[in-house]
């Protein structure tokens, strides 16, 4: 290739210096997934729950390796993929193989979590499989990923390019969070790039920074479509995406080769969906059925501030296999645990006629006169007081229902626009239940 092995040096954490054959210099910025600390993926649940250190009994330093080996080795990697190497390449394996050994081992754990889910979404679209290993190095396997940009989850999506591909992202939802979603999402797109440029290293190059960028570099380049040609005219961080790309692959194969030990992984039990119509948070649901609530959230990542919008559209809730039934068993008491402290929007506020009627008054007053504004003040105030006493007594009559089969204090309290604390309160309520044909007041 057109890299001088002398001249690839590192210019700081965050970078990499590399000068051409002809002298060229550029600055490369190492991929997003290749910064995050090794901390952000120890403090992850599933790393905490489901990851035990490995028992290789390897040294823990990094072997030297000659060109030729790495240039075999990487034409051993089964793959439809174009995986050449050069120095640049190398210099992104030496960064896994030092510098972040600790979190491939980390990575190479969690992938028994996710690389099943992309190895499907991939398949699906009848794509390489050795694409699973982009998120290695968008996110390092870390769903809870934000870079400095707003891109999130394990495949790094942007707002607009999520919602393109039909993931859903708004106040309470975010579904580029969602393993399951945003690999789909991710398959689609590296098709329809694929349909565009018809080569792989572009299409990765293309997935980093956009078609835009990409055809902006082919025309550069007057018109070449080699990555490794039109590489100078790309991006800095494109620059070394496609050698970290397959840098990844390598160090995902050969990891032995260079004493990194895998962490050992206990698959999570089972889990499975329900779908809920209603408003609910992981709170009501750990309260009820004992789970853990980091569990919870780690299941549904996708949920921005733990509560499901059920209410809006019928929404889907992972849970433990184990955990379906007891939700299923208890569901009228999941939606009315603390749901007045919980669930506090409200759906409808009153706003007194008489208050509004007379603030109006003193307003208008306050131009006219301020003595005068005083004097009305004090008669508002008597005329305040009169207008609760009609109101009190407007309100005296009050209002009861007959609680129906299979109905909520939730749902009443929603149905007439008022809080279940407030119905409990009024019908001298202790717990969260109550039974067919009961009379409830409800104002």
């Amino acid at each position: 290739m057109f890299f001088s092995h002398s001249a690839v040096k590192a210019q700081n954490e965050n970078e990499i210096k590399v000068t051409t054959n002809e002298g060229e210099e550029d600055i490369m910025e190492v991929p997003s997934g290749m910064m995050l600390e090794v901390d952000s993926l120890l403090n992850l649940y599933n790393t905490k729950t489901y990851l035990q250190p490995g028992d290789c009994n390897y040294r823990d330093f990094n072997p030297e390796f000659d060109r030729e080996t790495f240039i075999e080795r990487l034409q051993r990697i089964p793959s439809v993929m174009e995986m050449p190497y050069n120095e640049v390449v190398r210099k992104f394996i030496d960064r896994y193989a030092v510098k972040l050994r600790h979190s491939v081992s980390i990575m190479l754990g969690t992938a028994n979590f996710y690389m099943p889910i992309f190895e499907e979404a991939l398949e699906m679209y009848n794509l390489p499989l050795e694409l699973k290993y982009l998120p290695v190095i968008e996110s390092a396997l870390n769903p809870k990923a934000t870079s400095r940009v707003g891109a999130a989850g394990l495949w790094q999506f942007m707002v607009a390019t999520g919602k393109q591909y039909g993931l859903e992202v708004n106040s309470l939802i975010d579904e580029r969070r969602d393993p399951i979603k945003s690999s789909d999402a991710a398959a689609r797109y590296l098709r329809d790039l694929y349909k565009i440029y018809g080569d792989w290293n572009l299409v990765i190059a293309a997935y980093n920074c956009g078609p835009e960028n990409i055809n902006k570099a082919i025309h550069r380049a007057d018109g070449e479509k080699d990555y490794w040609v039109i590489y100078k005219y790309l991006p800095r961080e494109t620059q070394g995406y496609v050698p970290a790309f397959i840098a990844a692959n390598y160090i995902m194969t050969y990891y032995c080769d260079h004493n990194i030990c895998p962490m050992r992984t206990q698959l999570p039990l089972k889990s499975d969906t329900i779908v809920v119509n209603r408003d609910v948070h992981f709170k009501q649901i750990a309260g009820v059925c004992g789970i853990d609530i980091e569990e919870l959230r780690t299941l549904n990542p996708q949920y921005r501030r733990d509560i499901v919008n059920g209410f809006s559209k019928p929404s889907i809730i992972r849970l433990p296999q184990s955990y379906i039934n007891a939700f299923i068993d208890n569901e009228d008491s999941v939606y009315n645990y603390d749901a007045d402290k919980l669930l506090t929007k409200r759906a409808e506020v009153d706003v007194t006629v008489n208050d509004l009627a007379e603030a109006s008054t003193t307003r208008v007053q306050t131009h006219s006169n301020r003595y005068s504004v005083r004097q009305s003040g004090r008669s508002s105030k008597r005329g305040k007081a009169k207008g609760r006493s009609n109101s009190r007594s407007r309100h005296s009559r009050g209002k009861s229902i007959t609680v129906k089969s299979g109905q909520t204090l939730s749902q009443i309290a929603q149905r007439n626009h008022t809080t279940v604390a407030k119905l409990k309160k009024l019908n001298g309520i202790k717990g969260n239940t109550i039974r067919a044909g009961k009379k409830l007041k409800v104002k």
